[in-house]
């Protein structure tokens, strides 16, 4: 496959076969290397074919391979013209990390660290198929379906204020529970206020280095050494079930003989199933914000059991990975609203955006990077630049660079957290298997990825967070 090398950073598929724009990867070369490693390419290449699909199809730096689309890929869709695919989104429907800051510095928290996990633990259940402590009933439900972390903030989950600084204010208002089928309500019924299995966790870290004192203020983060907490999980088995429905009822309906790849199946935008499944999607983005809105308020009360007090732990902000959304963007030249598919993608617009918070709005807004439990997580802000060449996205997280199933055969759970003891992480998991598909070399390197969107500038780094320990689901 031809790949032309624009700039250190950025290599462009050129228009070719049946690709109706360029398709553009942002990576370094180490990256590249781990990127042609699967079908990452081909899959971008086969989404910059899709109809109506608007300028050039991309990929974040830790791009891997995905169903349809590739993990860490972006594409807008004209609204006329365009699709809406299932599998541009992804199976975990708004899978996406919240930040708390925390007034409290390491050293006061390093007497009292393994409590605090032991009683995150206690309060947030974990794991596959684990239920929920609400064992809500199907028309609450179908109340959190329509009102996301509205409905947990109203019910005594969090401050009214955490609202405002979630994406989407934590509510998405073209939620039709409606459109989600029995099937998929009966998976999510027990699963509300569950952190799910994978990469999910709730991380308490310290905070390394502040690379932007300014906007790092802004954020609240006020100096190295201060404690944060990352919560990372999404819309569990009510997502994943969205996901299955549309795609069956979208092959169904139209087919996929005139498709690159079947898994590439989508609607028109404007046709019913289209819509359908948007405001479907809408009611799951809605069940994952409520859902890590109740894990956030259970992590806050550890905070108060354990140390007396949850006075400043507050949220710097909550940002969305796989998720298709209504947005204005510049295209030749005109404001033009658009369908934006961000798959394992973060959202990274910059200041003077209406989108983002009062408080943030002349900074930008706050971009969330997670590692991989042994590893940094970081602290971006968005930026007018990725505005014009990434759609205002950048990447979601270290991307994996080994299956599940071959980390397993590398190395066993009990070693895992051996190994991360030794570095003075401490981990506890809902089962060892979990912590071996998660362990830390099964992900690219996390401060790659950011040197590349901090190089290209499609998020500006802030900060660097190192783990001090980690709840797995």
């Amino acid at each position: 496959m031809e790949l032309k090398k624009i700039n250190e950073f950025t290599w462009q598929i050129p228009k070719q076969g049946g690709m109706k724009v360029p398709a553009v990867v942002y990576a370094s070369e180490k990256l590249l290397s781990q990127i042609k490693q699967d079908k990452t390419l081909e899959q971008l290449k086969n989404v910059a074919c899709l109809k109506g699909i608007q300028k050039q199809a991309y990929v974040m730096p830790d791009a891997h391979q995905g169903y349809g689309f590739p993990i860490g890929g972006v594409a807008a869709f004209d609204i006329d013209e365009g699709i809406i695919s299932p599998g541009g989104v992804g199976y975990d429907i708004n899978c996406g990390v919240r930040l708390m800051k925390t007034g409290m510095n390491v050293n006061d928290f390093q007497a009292k660290k393994s409590e605090l996990l032991n009683e995150i633990f206690k309060r947030v259940p974990a794991g596959v198929g684990k239920g929920g402590l609400t064992k809500v009933s199907k028309d609450v439900l179908l109340e959190v379906l329509k009102k996301g972390a509205h409905w947990a903030v109203a019910n005594g989950y969090g401050k009214k204020q955490d609202l405002e600084r979630i994406e989407e204010n934590g509510m998405m208002k073209d939620a039709d529970p409606s459109k989600v089928s029995d099937r998929a309500i009966a998976r999510g019924m027990p699963q509300l206020g569950t952190l799910g299995a994978g990469n999910h966790f709730v991380e308490i870290q310290k905070v390394d280095k502040i690379f932007d004192k300014e906007t790092a203020k802004t954020f609240g983060i006020t100096k190295e050494g201060q404690v944060t907490v990352m919560v990372h999980t999404g819309s569990r088995g009510l997502g994943h079930q969205v996901a299955s429905d549309y795609i069956q009822k979208m092959e169904n309906k139209y087919g996929f003989e005139n498709l690159p790849d079947r898994e590439l199946i989508n609607a028109p935008i404007n046709s019913d199933l289209g819509q359908d499944y948007y405001k479907a999607m809408c009611a799951a983005i809605n069940f994952a914000f409520a859902n890590r809105q109740m894990i956030m308020h259970w992590t806050r009360e550890a905070f108060k059991e354990v140390f007396g007090s949850d006075e400043g732990v507050d949220l710097v902000y909550g940002v969305c990975h796989n998720i298709a959304k209504f947005e204005k963007h510049k295209i030749d030249g005109k404001q033009k609203k658009v369908c934006i598919h961000r798959k394992g993608a973060t959202r990274s617009f910059g200041p003077g955006r209406e989108e983002i918070p009062e408080f943030y709005r002349k900074v930008g807004q706050p971009v969330l990077i997670p590692g991989s439990m042994g590893t940094a997580s970081y602290v971006l802000v968005g930026t007018t630049k990725a505005e014009e060449i990434s759609f205002g996205s950048t990447a979601h997280g270290a991307g994996r660079v080994m299956s599940r199933h071959e980390a397993l055969r590398t190395k066993r759970g009990e070693q895992v957290v051996k190994e991360l003891a030794a570095k003075g992480i401490e981990v506890k998991g809902a089962s060892w298997k979990g912590i071996a598909e998660e362990m830390p070399e099964a992900y690219k390197d996390i401060d790659e990825v950011v040197r590349v969107s901090d190089g290209v500038g499609i998020g500006k780094a802030v900060a660097r967070l190192v783990p001090l320990e980690v709840m797995k689901g």
